[in-house]
């Protein structure tokens, strides 16, 4: 089994095994054509940084056997124009995708602020802890984890939570998601901090780059 990683803009992850495309989280931050070419879709929560309805729509009619996989804020949104195709998931549920055994983990977004409600959340393991994406969250999974996708900078967290958070879920790897809001300038403080202080290879790929895991 072959199983590459492609980084997109933002929150969004291409992943491919054995032919079969799986995205995750094509927002209105990641490419214009993310979810183009995929056979399943993952949709972690509604926020428009993870959730572009326009995108959702591009990968589907570009693939008729594409489906997708989302709470359901996101797919009432899009089941009528789709139907058969949406499916809705919560904490707990198991399902295959594109060929990957996805479990979902975690109900709701991390804390913006406390006047702001808080909406759901659903973070995909896959393959058993081959991947995990959180989402909005900082959700730890039942399992080990070997690849955790780390959302590295958000308006809802810091860096002492993204450390910690490294270090509870002791993946064997970690790479940068959530990344569109962090300056270049800024990128090596938090390189070289949860390098040193996260206990596990802290790893940062560029938009479009892949590799294999």
């Amino acid at each position: 089994m072959t199983l590459t990683f492609q980084k997109l803009s933002h929150a969004c992850v291409r992943l491919e095994k054995d032919g079969q495309v799986l995205v995750v989280d094509p927002g209105g931050f990641s490419e214009q054509d993310a979810a183009v070419g995929a056979d399943a879709i993952l949709v972690t929560h509604e926020h428009p940084d993870h959730f572009d309805e326009a995108r959702l729509r591009a990968g589907l009619e570009a693939r008729p056997g594409a489906e997708i996989w989302t709470l359901r804020s996101v797919a009432d949104r899009l089941s009528a124009a789709f139907p058969g195709r949406v499916h809705t998931v919560g904490h707990g549920d198991t399902f295959t995708a594109a060929g990957f055994d996805v479990q979902v983990h975690g109900e709701l977004h991390a804390v913006i602020h406390p006047d702001i409600p808080r909406i759901t959340n659903v973070g995909y393991l896959l393959d058993g802890g081959t991947v995990f994406h959180p989402g909005d969250a900082l959700t730890v999974p039942d399992r080990p984890v070997e690849t955790l996708m780390l959302p590295v900078m958000a308006p809802w967290n810091k860096i002492s939570e993204v450390i910690d958070y490294v270090r509870e879920v002791k993946p064997s790897r970690a790479y940068d998601i959530h990344d569109a809001l962090l300056t270049d300038l800024a990128r090596p403080i938090y390189d070289n901090q949860i390098g040193a202080l996260g206990g596990t290879r802290h790893l940062r790929l560029t938009p479009g780059d892949t590799v294999r895991l």
